[in-house]
């Protein structure tokens, strides 16, 4: 078996993704079966624990506070409320609960300490437990691995260039600051992006560059094809076409071989021979669920009527990595610092997100 390659350039992933088609899923399929159980796709379950609110600008995120969209905001769900959503996420099939929070970054206090208390529970129920919080510190990543966290997601998005088309509230580098942070911990790292936002090629390629230049590459990487919400400074962006999400899969899989694939965001899009496609192409993870964090997902029932159809299996969990051993509160090594770290607030000016947050004034 070939070692990771780590030294990719655009260049060569251009080259890659640009191939005959034919040419490129045969190369990703025989990649894939090096490493993975070709018919095991991993079912993880997306569970938005506080909705809406976000300070951030992000242009494709209906959650920003600056938005006007149909976005029903909630306070911080309960450690019982994720617990009974967990328990129904497992019947269901899936092995992984992803909670997310419109967070622009963690904070220290009752709200912090809650969420370790769902991660806690969560692990305790022999599931896979992963976070998407926005920016966190080390000392934040280490109290998040002893409570039992499994994966860590923190997307780069697109490439550093057309980021800044898309965020001006934070810098790439805030990203790449959080990876650094979760691998100080045992914790495992997700991190992919969007596509269909407006970005050339050439910036899906730059941004595969920076995740798979990483070392270890992550463990994870989804990759979301943009679903144009209402209100969002991307509503009119049209959708992209299968054959990009094809593309876009089959290169990821070959950069980043040992890599879970994750089939995220615009799946409702997609006709099952698509996702076939996507999953002969190297992706092995779906999210289940009828809504990834705000925006519609296909019915588990569906997908496991496809699963059936495509003779898939859902993938256990732990079987990457051993199961993380949860820390009791009163038993922890670390305490919560109060940290104020600076994270950056670049606020060059967008155009049209400026435009999102006029209309939302009028709107409301």
């Amino acid at each position: 078996m070939s070692a990771i390659k780590h030294n990719w350039t655009k260049e060569e992933i251009l080259d890659i993704y640009n191939k005959p088609l034919m040419e490129l899923l045969y190369e990703a399929a025989t990649a894939h079966r090096l490493h993975h159980d070709p018919n095991t796709v991993q079912v993880s379950t997306l569970l938005s624990i506080k909705t809406g609110g976000c300070p951030e600008d992000c242009g494709y995120c209906p959650q920003a506070a600056r938005y006007h969209t149909d976005i029903d905001g909630n306070d911080l769900m309960s450690v019982q409320q994720v617990k009974a959503q967990a328990l129904r996420a497992k019947s269901s099939g899936s092995s992984r609960v992803c909670m997310g929070a419109a967070w622009r970054n963690v904070k220290d206090g009752e709200e912090f300490d809650q969420v370790l208390e769902m991660v806690r529970t969560i692990n305790k129920l022999d599931m896979e437990v992963c976070c998407t919080l926005g920016m966190l510190t080390e000392n934040q990543a280490k109290r998040l691995a002893e409570a039992g966290l499994y994966a860590y997601n923190h997307n780069l998005d697109s490439s550093e260039e057309y980021y800044k088309e898309v965020i001006s509230t934070r810098g790439f580098s805030d990203r790449l600051e959080t990876i650094d942070n979760v691998r100080k911990t045992n914790v495992t790292v997700c991190s992919g992006g969007i596509i269909g936002m407006g970005e050339k090629v050439e910036d899906r390629a730059e941004m595969l560059v920076a995740l798979s230049t990483l070392n270890p590459q992550p463990e994870s990487v989804p990759i979301n094809a943009l679903v144009a919400v209402e209100g969002t400074p991307l509503e009119d962006q049209e959708p992209i076409s299968i054959w990009d999400m094809v593309r876009m899969v089959a290169t990821t899989r070959i950069v980043m071989p040992e890599t879970q694939v994750r089939l995220s965001a615009g799946r409702t899009q997609m006709t099952k021979e698509g996702q076939a496609m996507c999953f002969f192409a190297g992706a092995n993870s779906i999210f289940a669920g009828d809504k990834l964090l705000t925006t519609p997902n296909p019915d588990v029932n569906e997908d496991m009527e496809m699963f059936k159809l495509l003779g898939l299996n859902p993938q256990k969990p732990f079987i990457k990595k051993m199961q993380p051993k949860t820390v009791e509160a009163q038993d922890s090594q670390y305490e919560a610092l109060g940290e104020k770290p600076k994270w950056s607030r670049p606020e060059h000016t967008i155009e049209r997100n400026e435009a999102a947050k006029e209309k939302a004034k009028i709107a409301k």
